[in-house]
């Protein structure tokens, strides 16, 4: 019996270990959601896997739905979003958004175009200054909480809402904009069940 193969994006959010060699991993992927996946032998230090499967990683793996899960096939590992920040602040960040990834996306829904946000608004907020980091992921947040269902559609912040991640990202944001911005998020957070 042959098993189908799905190759796609995905980030590492999370990794846990199991038995003795053995790691199960959490992939927020492109085109399959979230979902746990899990690889044999990556702990050992013959693994050819182990570099390319480290927590904040960002891959395209193959995936092999099979009778007890996902396991992981081959990898190619495109970088890793913590290792690869400039400052701790960004360091920090990246946990924050993946914290948020874990929290609030479930299951195996396709959320493509989340997928690609998250990637772009963390390469910006590498790229951002001080001052704009915090802002950065703060729109991160919003808009992932906004595309899972977390937050309604606000009059005034729709052109955070239904532009493009990168207009939203090049444009400057009003005080009166960023303040709501935050108390609609945090208080989306706060709502949560989860």
């Amino acid at each position: 019996m042959s098993y189908q193969t799905y190759i796609t994006e995905a980030i590492i959010v999370g990794s846990f270990d199991n038995n003795t060699a053995d790691k199960s991993y959490l992939l927020f992927t492109k085109n399959a959601g979230m979902l746990y996946a899990s690889a044999r032998s990556v702990r050992e230090e013959r693994s050819k896997q182990r570099f390319a499967l480290q927590d904040f990683s960002h891959i395209t793996v193959s995936l092999i739905k099979g009778k007890t899960g996902w396991r992981i096939g081959s990898v190619e590992a495109k970088g890793n979003l913590f290792t690869e920040a400039h400052n701790r602040a960004v360091r920090g960040s990246v946990v924050r958004v993946c914290k948020y990834l874990r929290r609030f996306v479930t299951g195996e829904d396709p959320h493509p175009k989340l997928y690609e946000e998250i990637i772009l608004g963390l390469s910006a907020v590498d790229k951002a200054t001080v001052e704009n980091r915090a802002l950065i992921e703060e729109l991160i947040l919003t808009r992932l909480l906004y595309s899972l269902g977390y937050i309604a559609r606000v009059k005034d912040l729709a052109e955070v809402f239904d532009r493009e991640m990168s207009t939203v990202l090049s444009t400057p944001m009003s005080e009166k904009n960023l303040k709501e911005l935050r108390v609609i998020t945090a208080s989306a957070t706060t709502a949560s069940h989860l």
